[in-house]
C-alpha cells in the first residue's frame, strides 16, 4: 500500500488497453473536428481567390492559391493520419478482445483442474461397480419376494376350478358341433348292431345266399349323409 500511494497503482494490460482506446478516440475527434475547419477555410480561401480574380488582383489570387493548395494537403494529412489511428485503435480492439478470451480460458482451465482434481477415477469406479452389484441384488430379491407371495397366494382348488373354466370354454364351443353329432350312433349302437347281424347272416347262408337285407348297410349310409352335411357346413 504506501508503494502505491508513493508511486501510484500498477495498470493492469487491461486498463493500458482501455485507457490507450481513449486516447485514440480523442485524438480521432480532435482530427475530425481540425479537417472541418480546414474544410471551411478552404471554401472561403476559393471564395476569396474568385473575388480577387474579379478585381484583377493576380498577385493576391497566387498567394491565395498557394495557401489553398497548402490547406488541401493538410486535410489529406488529416485523412492520413486518420486513418492511421483507426487502424491502431482497431488492433487495440483486437488485443482486448484476446486479452479477454485468454482470461476466459484461464478461468476455464482453472475450472477444469479443480474438476479433474476432484475427479478420482478409481472411487468413480468402485462405486458404479457397487451400485451394479446393489441393482442386481435387489433384482434377485424382488424375484424371490414375487415367488413367495405367488406360493402364498396360491390357492389348492385354482388348478380345478381352471381346469373346469377350460372345460367350459371347450363345450360352448363345441356345442354347436355336438348338437348335429348327437344323432350319430354310438360304438355301443354299432357293436350291438354287429352282434344281431351275424346270426343273421348265418340263416342266409344257410337259406342259399339270399340279398343282404340286414340293417347295418342303412346305418353306414345315414352316418356317412351325416359326415358329408357336416363337411359342406
Amino acid at each position: 500500500m504506501p508503494l502505491e500511494w508513493l508511486f501510484g497503482r500498477r495498470m493492469t494490460p487491461e486498463e493500458m488497453l482501455r485507457k490507450n482506446q481513449r486516447a485514440l478516440n480523442k485524438a480521432m475527434r480532435d482530427l475530425d473536428r481540425e479537417k472541418a475547419q480546414m474544410e471551411q477555410q478552404e471554401k472561403k480561401i476559393i471564395n476569396d481567390i474568385k473575388k480577387m480574380a474579379k478585381e484583377g488582383q493576380m498577385e493576391a489570387v497566387k498567394i491565395m492559391a498557394k495557401d489553398l493548395v497548402r490547406t488541401r494537403r493538410y486535410c489529406k494529412k488529416f485523412m492520413l493520419m486518420k486513418a492511421n489511428i483507426q487502424a491502431v485503435s482497431l488492433k487495440i480492439q483486437t488485443l482486448r478482445s484476446q486479452n479477454a478470451m485468454a482470461q476466459a480460458m484461464k478461468g476455464v482451465t482453472k475450472a477444469m483442474q479443480n474438476m479433474n482434481k476432484q475427479l478420482n477415477l478409481p472411487q468413480i469406479q468402485r462405486i458404479l461397480h457397487e451400485f451394479e452389484k446393489q441393482s442386481e441384488i435387489m433384482d434377485m430379491k424382488e424375484e424371490m419376494m414375487n415367488d413367495a407371495i405367488d406360493d402364498a397366494m396360491e390357492d389348492e382348488g385354482d388348478e380345478e376350478e381352471s381346469d373346469a373354466v377350460v372345460s367350459q370354454v371347450l363345450d360352448e364351443l363345441g356345442l354347436q358341433l355336438s348338437d348335429q353329432l348327437s344323432g350319430l350312433p354310438t360304438a355301443s349302437d354299432s357293436l350291438a348292431a354287429s352282434r344281431t347281424k351275424t346270426p343273421q347272416a348265418a340263416a342266409a347262408a344257410a337259406g342259399g345266399g339270399g340279398v343282404d337285407t340286414s340293417p347295418i348297410s342303412d346305418v353306414d349310409a345315414d352316418l356317412q349323409a351325416r359326415l358329408d352335411n357336416l363337411r359342406r357346413e
